[in-house]
């Protein structure tokens, strides 16, 4: 692994740290949150190999009991409690992003509405159908109430999108303008 993709991995693991301790905003059994955003970075900056190993060592250190995730918790009790379905559907989103991106970099349709509708794609609304699942499931409420559930998330979410797009584009440039150097 080359040295900047291990330090920008390293730093993505650790930008999803500090997003734990950004206050969240209690929803009912989900709160609203941030760190969803480093998941959507992970993927679209890191490219889905260094994105995916980003998001599961950072899973990895909160499934040991390290304060990692939202409001410092950590353990494997969120694996398996109301927010298990977004942090099974972390990894998964972060792969497709970069796949995704990658494959639009190969035909060089790369721009900020491929970037966002992708993100929207894997980072929005598979994590939300898989929260609504995971909802059902660990909490027994009814899957069409989980699914009515998310939508409370949307707007925020396409903000979220919205500005992983926008670091997303300006971190590519600049990383492009850097090995060119």
């Amino acid at each position: 692994m080359k040295t900047q993709k291990l330090t920008l991995t390293v730093v993505m693991v650790a930008i999803l740290v500090v997003m734990a301790y950004i206050p969240a905003i209690p929803l009912g059994p989900v709160p609203l949150t941030i760190q969803n955003i480093g998941v959507m970075l992970a993927g679209a900056i890191l490219g889905w190999r260094n994105g995916l190993l980003a998001i599961i060592i950072w899973l990895l250190m909160a499934a040991l009991g390290l304060p990692v995730l939202t409001g410092g918790s950590g353990g494997i009790a969120p694996f398996f409690g109301a927010t298990a379905g977004y942090i099974w559907a972390y990894p998964v989103a972060a792969l497709f992003i970069g796949l995704s991106l990658q494959a639009l970099t190969r035909f060089n349709r790369v721009n900020f509405v491929t970037i966002l509708l992708t993100i929207i794609v894997f980072g929005v609304i598979l994590i939300d159908l898989s929260g609504a699942v995971g909802l059902h499931i660990t909490t027994n409420m009814p899957l069409p109430k989980a699914l009515i559930f998310q939508l409370t998330f949307i707007p925020g979410d396409i903000v979220k999108s919205i500005v992983a797009t926008i670091l997303t584009l300006t971190l590519r440039q600049r990383f492009t303008a850097l090995s060119h150097a």
